[in-house]
């Protein structure tokens, strides 16, 4: 089921339009996402993720994210274990919105 029209009707991923933002990289170049969304990880208190897709390609890409005043402020998550917490729990919820 499409969680953000909530029709009830299934949505092939690809028809869905996303929410875009652009992140600015390390060159200064700015690359366009489309947010999959924003997330908690069971077991990392206090933070919330966000997994983009450049709408060039289909990987996902995976910041910790946070809201300050209007400000949307998005870091690198450098631990691997939490990287990997991460992840499992990105695909977790994507492969239960695909079913």
């Amino acid at each position: 089921m499409c969680d953000n029209c909530e029709c009830g009707h299934e949505h092939d991923n690809e028809e869905m339009e996303l929410e875009t933002m652009f992140l600015t990289l390390d060159d200064d170049t700015e690359m366009e996402c489309g947010i999959l969304g924003v997330f908690q990880v069971e077991g990392i208190e206090g933070k919330e993720f966000i997994a983009l897709m450049p709408l060039e390609d289909e990987t996902v890409l995976l910041y910790e994210y946070k809201e300050i005043g209007e400000e949307i402020e998005l870091n690198v998550i450098e631990d691997d274990a939490m990287f990997d917490k991460v992840s499992e729990a990105f695909n977790e919820l994507f492969d239960d919105e695909e079913e």
